[in-house]
Order: structure tokens, then C-alpha cells, then sequence
């Protein structure tokens, strides 16, 4: 009688230091977290689109490439024919000017038709100069836009190479980080716990025959020992931001218990969780976030005592921090 009394106080605690509201800002954080999660996948498959769209930019500016060269050897040809009509026509126009000369006292009529021909060839000789300048000028624009389209090409594949060695560095750190703690986890292997990667985070799942006996937030003996291997691990990773979800089956919790549901009994195990974590003080709490999933994430639906078993977890999710990433990205 005298435990049950005591187990009753103990209860009654642990509901009065979780009130509604910070359960409701719990929820309001996982929510938020969950949208930041959804943003990142967006912003992932945002990144992709812009890498080939920058690629086919790429393929654009070389063609434009190879046709200012083909326009280029065009140019320049016509430059040259240019400048030898120019040069005979300035041979003509000098041979027309001795005529001219030596003419000056003779008949009139044929020094008029000699000053309409120097006249002709002067006006031809300015419409070539004209034009000759006309293709330099052409030319000299064609220098520029090439020398802007290569600038711009070079721009945009240095932030391309920078956003793809970013996301190369953060996948090998969450690779690095999942060897770590499967490696300082190694010795839970078949006790119900395991490590995995997907979606550029590290998922650490212990199922509750490692952490809880049943119906119970307070975890076993070698539960608290694998999360202390595995804080001391993030202890040596700050940069990385760590998610704590708590789990249940669907079976309702029992009659008479200080908790309400399920809701109840997946957060507090969370909480139960984060504190084990916090105990070396070498992990900063705002580097935590917790949630309770209650019993509407199962991993097996089937209406076994397995498939209850594997429901039953606490999953530590490892996230990097992207915020680098964004930071390149607000760039465009």
C-alpha cells in the first residue's frame, strides 16, 4: 500500500512538470521542425531543378560560343575585303587626282567629268570607310558580350562547385557521423537498437525493451548506458542539431494511469531522454528538440506483438546544419 501511495506521488510530479502548454509548444516545435524539414527538401529539389537549368545554361553559352566564333571568321573576312577595296579605290582616287592635275588646263568638259568621277570615288571611299568602321565596331561588341557570357558562365559554375562540394562535405560528415556512433553503439547490436542514414540525417532507433519496461518514462540501466556512449559522441559534433521522438503502440495506456495517452507516455519517455543526454552538460540544450509521436508513426501496421514491439521506440534523429547552404543559396 505504502508503494503505491509513493508511485501515485511520483506520478502526480512528473504530470504536474509537463503542464498543456509546454506540450502544446512541443507540438508547435515539432510542427515548425517538420515544415524546416519539409523547406530543406524543397529547397533540395529546388537546387537540383537550378542545376540543370544552370547545365543547359552551360550548353547555351556554348553554342553561342561557336556561332560568335563562325560570325567572328565571317566578320574579319569581310574586314579584309573591306580594307583592299578601300585600298584600290584610294589607288583610284590618287590616279584620278593626277588626271586631274595634269588635266586642269585642258578641256572643260573633261575636267568636270573627271571632278564628277573624284567626286564618285570619294563618296564610295567614305561608304566603305563607313562600313569598315561599321564591322569594327561589330566586332569589338562581339568581344564584349563574349567576354560578359564567359564571365557570367564562370560565375555561375564557381557557385555551382561550391554548392556541390557543400552538399558533398555534408554528406561525408553524416556518413563519418553514423560510423561514429554505430561504432560506439556496437556493443547494443540485437538489443533492439539500430543506426541508419536517409534523407541527409542519421536515424538512431531504440526500441523500448533497451530504454522502458512497460507503461514506465523512466529508462533501464542499459538504456542510460548506450545514451551516454551516444552523448558523448555528439558532444564531439556540435554542429549537429538532434531530434528526440518518442513512440508507442496503439494499445491505450491502462485505466487509472496519471497519463492521459499515448501522447502523454511518448513525450515524457522523450523528455526522459533528453535529460539522460543533458547529464555531462556537454551538449547545448539548444541543439535539442523534443516531440512525441504518440502512436501514429508505426513502422509496422500488422496487428502482431512484433509489429506492437517495433513500434515501440525512441528515435534520435542527427541533423546537419544547413545553414551555409542557405546562406549560397540567397546569393542567386
Amino acid at each position: 500500500m505504502r508503494k503505491s501511495i509513493i508511485f501515485a506521488l511520483l506520478a502526480t510530479g512528473i504530470i504536474a512538470c509537463v503542464p498543456s502548454n509546454q506540450f502544446r509548444e512541443a507540438e508547435n516545435k515539432r510542427s515548425e521542425l517538420q515544415r524546416d524539414r519539409d523547406e530543406v527538401f524543397a529547397e533540395n529539389e529546388r537546387l537540383t531543378v537550378e542545376n540543370r537549368e544552370m547545365k543547359a545554361m552551360i550548353d547555351k553559352v556554348e553554342e553561342q560560343q561557336e556561332k560568335f566564333v563562325e560570325d567572328s571568321i565571317r566578320l574579319y573576312g569581310q574586314l579584309e575585303e573591306a580594307r583592299e577595296e578601300i585600298a584600290a579605290m584610294s589607288r583610284k582616287y590618287n590616279d584620278l587626282q593626277e588626271t586631274h592635275d595634269a588635266l586642269l588646263r585642258g578641256n572643260a568638259r573633261e575636267t568636270r567629268r573627271l571632278l564628277g568621277e573624284l567626286q564618285s570615288a570619294q563618296e564610295d571611299l567614305a561608304r566603305k570607310q563607313q562600313m569598315l568602321s561599321d564591322l569594327e565596331g561589330n566586332v569589338s561588341q562581339q568581344r564584349q558580350s563574349l567576354t560578359q557570357l564567359r564571365a557570367e558562365l564562370e560565375a555561375r559554375n564557381a557557385r555551382l562547385m561550391e554548392l556541390e562540394d557543400m552538399l558533398q562535405r555534408k554528406d561525408q560528415l553524416m556518413n563519418d557521423l553514423r560510423q561514429t556512433v554505430a561504432d560506439a553503439l556496437l556493443g547494443f547490436e540485437g538489443q533492439g537498437l539500430t543506426v541508419t542514414q536517409k534523407n541527409g540525417k542519421v536515424y538512431v532507433s531504440l526500441q523500448n525493451k533497451l530504454l522502458f519496461s512497460s507503461g514506465s518514462t523512466v529508462v533501464d540501466a542499459e538504456g542510460q548506458r548506450a545514451l551516454r556512449q551516444l552523448a558523448a559522441v555528439l558532444a564531439q559534433n556540435p554542429d549537429i542539431d538532434i531530434m528526440i521522438e518518442g513512440h508507442t503502440d496503439d494499445v491505450p495506456v491502462r485505466r487509472g494511469s496519471l497519463m492521459e495517452d499515448n501522447w502523454d507516455l511518448s513525450v515524457l519517455r522523450a523528455t526522459s531522454i533528453v535529460r539522460i543526454l543533458l547529464e555531462a552538460r556537454s551538449i547545448e540544450p539548444q541543439r535539442i528538440t523534443v516531440a512525441g509521436r504518440g502512436e501514429y508513426m508505426p513502422v509496422d501496421n500488422a496487428d502482431t506483438p512484433e509489429a506492437r514491439a517495433k513500434n515501440r521506440r525512441t528515435e534520435i534523429i542527427l541533423s546537419p546544419d544547413l545553414d551555409e547552404l542557405y546562406r549560397i543559396l540567397e546569393l542567386d
